[in-house]
């Protein structure tokens, strides 16, 4: 067996003490948002070989059947199919979704037909490769996923008593679900004016004397990332809470948020994300509804 020795990124959502604590170091001050466990090239893991530290990438693509087995380096070419992280939020991560392979693979194809640079800001697809994901919660954890029901969502809508939200819950309840959801989650990428002000501030009313986490949850990413429209999509998605042990999937095009806590993540091995808001990072709208 190797000793891995790994990167932390420190994300500015990251939590300052729940890694720290785990790994039993002093904290930096910093956020420590992943710890990440693997061979994406973004930041793989280091191994020893020869008495010299190698990235695992490198060590794997010298010699796949002998790192991977025969069986898993015929699968999968000379790759380390999995990442692992340990997530640790304390803030509100971008709301965000991930795509399939064929998505990833013409996705990062077509950049680099166009010579986007891999670190561009505004590059959707940083490999080609698809990102499904579970995270086993180690501490009580918090998070959006998934679109909540539309005869749901439109009583949400109506509970924060905003008349600009009227037609979207109108539309939520009357129209057929798929459809609905996806025509409010579209309008809601690119509001019109003065709406995610008026929505704000019901959402600052409600948490006050609010029983309901959810709400309290969204008031919480109103403060985190003021004037991000993406808020409006986030009120679109269920509210889940985790405890110790309990785990979440997501697969493609599943949109989701972690909001607070410490957890395992298991995904294959790729960094693509498509951010629908909450987020300082690029957006694009297109693409995302696609």
């Amino acid at each position: 067996m190797d000793l891995l020795r790994t990167t932390v990124q420190s994300y500015d959502w990251g939590s300052r003490t729940l890694l720290p604590e785990l790994l039993g170091v002093p904290p930096t001050g910093s956020p420590q948002a992943e710890l990440w466990m693997g061979a994406h090239p973004a930041a793989p893991s280091r191994i020893s070989r020869g008495g010299v530290l190698a990235p695992l990438d490198r060590v794997i693509a010298e010699d796949p059947e002998r790192e991977l087995g025969a069986v898993t380096a015929r699968r999968f070419g000379a790759r380390l199919p999995f990442l692992l992280k340990l997530l640790a939020a304390e803030a509100p991560l971008s709301l965000q979704v991930h795509p399939d392979l064929a998505q990833a693979q013409a996705g990062f194809a077509r950049e680099n037909a166009l010579g986007v640079p891999l670190d561009a800001a505004h590059r959707n697809y940083r490999d080609d490769q698809h990102k499904p994901e579970m995270i086993v919660a180690l501490t009580p954890f918090r998070g959006l996923c998934g679109f909540r029901g539309a005869a749901g969502t439109a009583d949400l809508l109506d509970s924060l008593d905003v008349p600009a939200l009227r037609p979207y819950a109108e539309s939520l309840r009357v129209g057929p679900e798929r459809q609905a959801l996806a025509e409010v989650f579209r309008a809601f990428l690119r509001p019109p004016e003065g709406l995610l002000d008026a929505v704000v501030r019901a959402l600052a009313v409600a948490a006050k004397g609010a029983a309901e986490a959810r709400v309290v949850a969204y008031d919480r990413m109103a403060q985190a990332h003021p004037g991000d429209a993406g808020l409006l999509s986030a009120l679109m998605l269920r509210y889940v809470e985790l405890g110790p042990g309990e785990a979440l999937f997501l697969g493609a095009g599943v949109p989701h948020a972690y909001l607070s806590g410490l957890g395992v993540e298991v995904m294959a091995s790729s960094d693509n994300v498509l951010r629908c808001g909450l987020t300082s990072k690029h957006v694009d709208v297109e693409e995302l509804t696609r």
